[in-house]
This record gives structure tokens, C-alpha cells and sequence, in this order.
């Protein structure tokens, strides 16, 4: 990110409010003046807006950034049908480490996998296939061996039948299978430029592997990441070493196959609340956040513990979320990529329960949008349209009554990663110069929710996506 010509930046004839346009001078990395008019100092870059509207920088309160880069150098599976599965995994060519790796495996519409099948596609070459939730992944006969699965170091996670024997699926491995094939974290330089179009200064990422921290650190010092980032993890604070890089909520996972003790997670919580961090629980499944319940109340709260998914909640566990001031971290692109599975595999008492937005909002409890990318779609903009449409890929509606208008779910984006689905951030002086400029004012940009809308971003004053030419 070279900083701009000049050091300073006028932009002019922005709407710096909706309905109300203006000037903003930038420098330092802060904006330090807002008016009406004006006048340009000698030799700085001048930007004309057009009256369009000039934002803080929106952020994604929940993806996997790495994962995002990875899943860019794999066979994509999402979509096909399960026909097509084997001859494209056994057409496929391996990657430099001469495993092949496809995501996007659904078995709602693909059927059963495990390492027999898998064996039948592509015997002789490693391979793993990753379900589309991330929870899982799939490997064949030569993975296994080279993974060394069958030894008693494996991890639980490591599934098998009942004469012990490696089943092939792996349930939430992640760090071991990377130590094992020895894979390298991939560049995150496509990534971040990716995010920088659609208008993202601030990323919170949701992976709770300790190693996730120094890789993200690295691209960083790099230059591949533009945003602040926030970590999930679990890591020691004072191993920070980026100031573009901050710890979050504590990541803990109650996963929805294998329900963990309530005295394992009462133990995960309180160990997290005694290092002043929160937690940030994933939970898919009624069951999983009536677990995740119980164990706060026993725990007990902290300021920031945060929901993530809550994909299916009835209404008095609704109620609840309220009670104990629990936000929740929601993904209404999931409605647009999954919504028919949802709805088919969900009895129809419950369609209502699903991926909730507006009643959320209605009951008091404080939430924000994520895209979970890459298992959900990164694009901001198609973020605010699910949450306002919540159309399914076949055109049905689920839970219309969930709908949420997209300035509603802009102002979760607009909140600091530190505190999501709190209070937007806004323009002031003496504020980050962490900022979107749109080709049109706010209200036309909510009509139209595209990300060719976004004209230029800019992270601490400096272009990172688009700059504008000086005049």
C-alpha cells in the first residue's frame, strides 16, 4: 500500500451522511477535518466525489482467510452432481504437494463418501475432499496411509469403524492434517485485494486453530492483507506481532456431531473469561446452543460472548439470547447457496426457526452479519440482499418473516470488529481514515446492493482498492 501522493487527501463532494454532502480531509492516516467546503492546501491529491457517498470501511465479522485461498487452488465440487463427482476428482491433477484437494462436497446432494469410494475414483493419489461446512474432510486409502492414521498418535477426530479401521472422514482435524501433509499456508495477496473491492477494511477471522495467528501475522508483514484483521484464536496475546492484527473472542467449537460434556466446556469458557477474552461459540443445532447456554450460565458472562451461526433457534431460545445479552454472529448468504437444503431437510414446523434475522433484532439481541467465506459468499453486497430477499437458489422465500432491510445489516457491517452489531462506525474527525468511496449516495446504493458500486477503499488514508487519479 504506497501512500498517497502528497500525504494528505480532499475528498471532495461527498455525501458524508446520508442526505448530507460535504468535504473530508484525510491525512496522518486520520480524517482531521469535515465542512461543507473546503479549500484544497498546495499539492494535495484532491478526489472529486460525484456525491457519492464516502463510508467507513465495511467489515466481515466472521470468514477464514486462508481457507478463502485454499479453496481458490481446489476443485470446486459445489454444484455438480453426485455422477459427476468421480470423474472430476480422477481427472483432477494434484497440487504441489502432490495431493488433490476438492471442496464443496454436500452429502445432502452428493450421497455417502468415505475412503471405499474415493478409492474407487482415484486409488493410487492422495486425496482429500472437504464438506462444504468445514467440519469435515473426506480421504481416501493413500491419504490415510500417508497420514499415518491408522497409529495411535492420530487424533479422536480420526473416525472409525467398528473394527477400528479409519472410516476416511475426518472430523475437524484441520491442524493435524496441515502438520502431517506438511502443507505451506497459501498467499492471502488475492484474497485481500478481493475483499478491498467489495469495500472491506476490517476482517475477524473465525478460525480457532493457535497457528492461524502467526500465518496471518506473516501475510501481513508481507503486504498481502490490507485489513485490520481480527483473530478468533486461541493464542497468548503478547505473540501479537502486527498492529493491523488484534485477538478477539475466543473461538470454541460445540460441534454438532459429537456434543462435548457440559464440565469440558463450563472448563473451555471460564479458562477464557480468566484471560479477558470471550468467546465467540459455533452452534448450528438447537441442541448445541441449549448446551452452550447452559455452560455460560454456569461459567458465567462476559461482555462480548457472541454466538456464532445460531442457524436454527425457536423462539424461546430467542428469548434467551436476549435474556443473557449474547450476540450472534448470522449468515444470510447461507440462505442463497443452501436455502433449499435447509428447507428440505428441516420439518416445516421448523422453517421459521432458520438462519433468523429480524427477530433477532425485534427480541433485543445484538447482532451482525459474516460471511463465513468460503463457505459462504464473501461479496458484502450480496450479503445485504440475502438478508433483505432471503430467497433460496430455486426462488422460494424462507422465513420471510426473518427479512431485514439492508440498512438494517449495513450498520452491523459499519460496527467495530470488537464490538459487532453494536454502534456504526461513522465519520469524524480524529477517526481512522478506514474508508469506502461509492460511485453514488447511500440511498441509491441500497436500492441497488452491487459491488460495482464501490469506487475506492482506503486503509488508514491509503488506497488499497481503485484509487482515484489526483487532479
Amino acid at each position: 500500500m504506497a501512500e498517497l501522493p502528497g500525504g494528505s487527501v480532499l475528498f471532495r463532494s461527498v455525501e458524508v451522511a446520508p442526505g448530507h454532502q460535504g468535504d473530508c480531509r484525510v491525512r496522518g492516516g486520520r480524517i482531521v477535518a469535515l465542512a461543507p467546503r473546503l479549500r484544497a492546501a498546495p499539492g494535495e491529491n484532491v478526489v472529486d466525489g460525484g456525491d457519492g457517498a464516502l463510508l467507513p470501511g465495511l467489515a466481515d465479522h466472521h470468514l477464514h482467510l486462508t481457507a478463502m485461498a485454499a479453496q481458490a487452488a481446489s476443485v470446486d465440487l459445489s454444484g455438480r452432481t453426485a455422477p459427476t463427482l468421480g470423474p472430476t476428482i480422477r481427472g483432477a491433477a494434484p497440487g504441489p504437494d502432490g495431493w488433490i484437494r476438492a471442496t464443496g462436497y454436500d452429502d445432502g446432494a452428493h450421497g455417502p463418501l468415505d475412503r471405499e469410494i474415493l478409492d474407487t475414483w482415484a486409488a493410487g493419489r492422495p486425496v482429500r475432499v472437504q464438506h462444504r461446512s468445514g467440519a469435515l474432510w473426506v480421504v481416501n486409502s493413500a491419504a490415510l496411509q500417508r497420514l499415518g492414521a491408522d497409529s495411535a498418535a492420530a487424533p479422536p477426530g480420526v473416525e472409525r469403524d467398528g473394527s477400528g479401521r479409519a472410516t476416511g472422514r475426518l472430523w475437524r482435524v484441520d491442524g493435524w492434517l496441515r502438520e502431517r501433509i506438511g502443507a505451506r499456508p497459501p498467499s492471502l495477496t488475492a484474497i485481500g485485494a478481493r475483499l478491498a473491492a467489495f469495500g472491506i477494511t476490517h476482517v475477524t477471522d473465525a478460525t480457532p486453530d493457535s497457528a492461524a495467528v502467526p500465518v496471518l501475522a506473516g501475510a501481513l508483514h508481507r503486504g498481502e492483507l490490507p485489513q485490520y484483521v481480527t483473530s478468533l484464536a486461541a493464542h497468548r496475546p503478547t505473540a501479537v506481532s502486527h498492529p493491523r492484527l488484534r485477538l478477539g473472542a475466543r473461538k470454541l467449537v460445540v460441534a454438532d456431531h459429537e456434543l462435548p460434556e457440559l464440565a469440558a466446556l463450563v472448563r473451555e469458557i471460564s479458562a477464557s473469561h480468566a484471560a479477558r477474552r470471550p468467546v465467540a461459540v459455533h452452534c448450528v443445532t438447537p441442541a448445541a446452543l441449549a448446551l452452550t447456554l447452559a455452560a455460560l450460565d454456569e461459567a458465567g458472562h462476559h461482555a462480548g460472548d457472541r454466538i456464532e451461526h445460531c442457524a436454527l433457534a425457536d423462539t424461546a431460545a430467542v428469548r434467551e439470547l436476549a435474556a443473557r445479552r449474547l450476540r450472534v454472529i448470522t449468515q444470510p448468504t447461507f440462505i442463497t447457496r443452501r436455502g433449499d437444503a435447509y428447507l428440505e431437510r428441516t420439518p416445516p414446523a421448523e422453517h421459521g426457526d432458520l438462519w433468523r434475522y429480524g427477530s433477532l433484532l425485534r427480541a433485543g439481541v445484538t447482532t451482525a452479519p459474516g460471511s463465513d467465506a468460503p463457505y459462504g459468499d464473501p461479496d458484502p453486497w450480496a450479503c445485504l440482499r440475502a438478508a433483505r430477499d432471503r430467497t433460496t437458489p430455486s426462488g422460494r422465500v424462507l422465513a420471510p418473516g426473518e427479512r431485514t432491510s439492508p440498512a438494517r445489516v449495513l450498520r452491523g457491517m459499519l460496527s467495530r470488529p470488537c464490538d459487532p452489531g453494536g454502534p456504526p462506525r461513522r465519520l469524524t474527525t480524529g477517526a481512522r481514515a478506514d474508508l469506502v468511496l461509492l460511485h453514488v449516495p447511500l440511498d441509491e446504493a441500497l436500492r441497488h446492493l452491487d459491488p460495482a458500486l464501490v469506487r475506492a477503499t482506503y486503509v488508514g488514508g491509503r488506497a488499497v482498492y481503485g484509487p482515484v487519479p489526483p487532479r
